[in-house]
């Protein structure tokens, strides 16, 4: 294996697996935020709220794993 397929392979690696955890917990985020609006229409604005601040603190890891697979790819 040359050193060029395995810095391919280990930059598809590394963003395959550092956007699964934010894509699980996005989904799981939704979810929830949809269920507890169900239980209480009332408290759509603060839910939606703190769905948003969670989500973007979720995808920060994916936007991490991406700047991490680029340094994999670019620069070693």
């Amino acid at each position: 294996m040359t050193p060029e397929a395995i810095k391919l392979l280990s930059a598809a690696i590394a963003i395959s697996i550092g956007v699964l955890g934010p894509g699980i917990a996005v989904g799981m985020i939704a979810s929830n935020a949809l269920q507890a609006i169900g239980r209480n229409p009332d408290a759509r604005g603060p839910i939606t709220t703190n769905m948003f601040v969670s989500i973007a603190f979720a995808e920060g890891l994916g936007v991490f794993a991406l700047v991490i697979s680029l340094i994999l790819l670019f620069v070693v």
